[in-house]
């Protein structure tokens, strides 16, 4: 019997008779539900293996029914059995009493316990099926945006080194007339040096000595006109 309740079926054997939904589902057809519950803002849908699409990180009620391997049509599910173990009636009742009431519930209701194991052993199944294709479908998300950012970070890196080289092609204009400047203040020097030598000759020779300048020199000019 245990090997029975923890084996998955086929997706053949997964075709259930028509029977009552479990509380909280409707008989809308799982398209027509996603498209209506779909709510603005939710991220794009995404393909689970049974090749439905439904909303990324949707109600769990998707999630099993667009498994490839679909819960079993069950009165009593172990959804359900969940519902009735968080109810009010049981509240303060020790653990063995809970499962007495449930047992005896679940005989009365004709349900099989080995039904409802099988109902948890699928749809856990389908959970961590969705879980491992999300992990995948991030993965290949966060791939593809650390491509998208090398290109833009290599585009960046040549945008930089094209604006680099414009300004340190400035930055070498600057220094050529930072030293053709200098080069003519030394000519210049020269060229005042010779002018103040001609100028020298002008004038009555001084007896101090030292470097003589074109103001010394009007200096002499000025005493020997007067």
């Amino acid at each position: 019997m245990l090997k029975k309740w923890f084996t998955l079926p086929t997706v053949e054997e997964s075709e259930p008779p028509a029977v009552p939904p479990q509380s909280g589902s409707t008989n809308r057809p799982l398209a027509a539900q996603t498209e209506e519950e779909a709510t603005p803002g939710r991220p794009p849908a995404a393909t689970s293996g049974g090749g439905a699409t439904i909303p990324k990180y949707g109600p769990f009620e998707q999630v099993y029914q667009a498994a490839a391997v679909k819960p079993p049509r069950l009165p009593y599910g172990i959804l359900k059995v969940a519902e009735m173990m968080n109810s009010a009636h049981l509240s303060g009742m020790s653990g063995e009493a809970k499962r007495c009431s449930l047992l005896m519930a679940l005989e009365a209701a004709g349900a099989e316990v080995e039904d409802l194991l099988q109902d948890a052993v699928v749809r856990q199944r389908a959970l961590n099926d969705y879980e491992e294709s999300q992990r995948n479908r991030l993965k290949n998300f966060e791939q593809a945006k650390a491509d998208d950012n090398n290109k833009i970070q290599a585009e960046l890196d040549r945008i930089t080194s094209q604006y680099m080289g414009r300004i340190q092609a400035n930055l070498d204009e600057v220094a050529r007339e930072q030293d053709a400047f200098r080069a003519w203040q030394r000519a210049k020097q020269v060229e005042s040096q010779r002018i103040t030598d001609a100028a020298a000759y002008c004038v009555p020779q001084s007896n101090s000595g030292g470097v003589a300048t074109l103001t010394a020199v009007l200096e002499r000019a000025t005493v020997v006109h007067r």
